[in-house]
């Protein structure tokens, strides 16, 4: 019987529902995306840091960016080089592209290699969870709680490189 009592004494305490700590990160001093896969592995001075896995790309995921509008992820080396918290989504890293080979290449076509490419949160217009599917016009997303780690934990001038 005192069992009993305990149980109904104790189980309010266990099944209360604390607030999860927030996911962190510790120093991130580089990022490697693998598109086909839809991982971002982040490392930070000992190695990997931590592994997000189900990335969101833009809406034609296979291949690498050219054109503005063709709704593809680039492929290469960058950095990032500035964060935005004044964006569409919730909060934004930018990516550097188009390099200087990018523009080349879209310009001996006779288009715009684009630009506004960015590591980024879901749409703040979006009521909750994650847009599914590849939806991006050529970014990168995660969750909200993945994109408030990584605007804490990554600086401007960390490398990213992105792989097929």
């Amino acid at each position: 019987m005192w069992r009993r009592a305990l149980l109904l004494l104790v189980l309010p305490l266990l099944t209360a529902s604390a607030p999860l700590p927030a996911l962190s990160f510790p120093g991130i001093d580089h990022i490697v995306v693998e598109k086909a896969a839809r991982r971002m592995t982040l490392y930070g001075v000992g190695g990997t840091a931590h592994v997000i896995t189900g990335v969101q790309l833009g809406g034609q995921p296979v291949g690498p960016k050219r054109f503005q509008g063709d709704r593809r992820t680039p492929e290469g080396r960058f950095v990032i080089d500035y964060g935005n918290d004044r964006s569409a989504f919730h909060l934004s890293l930018h990516i550097s592209y188009p390099r200087a080979e990018d523009v080349a290449l879209a310009r001996a076509s006779g288009r715009s290699p684009g630009g506004d490419v960015f590591i980024h949160g879901q749409p703040d217009a979006w009521p909750a969870g994650r847009v599914p599917g590849d939806w991006t016009d050529g970014c990168i997303a995660v969750s909200d709680e993945e994109i408030e780690a990584l605007w804490e934990a990554v600086g401007d001038g960390t490398p990213i490189e992105i792989r097929p």
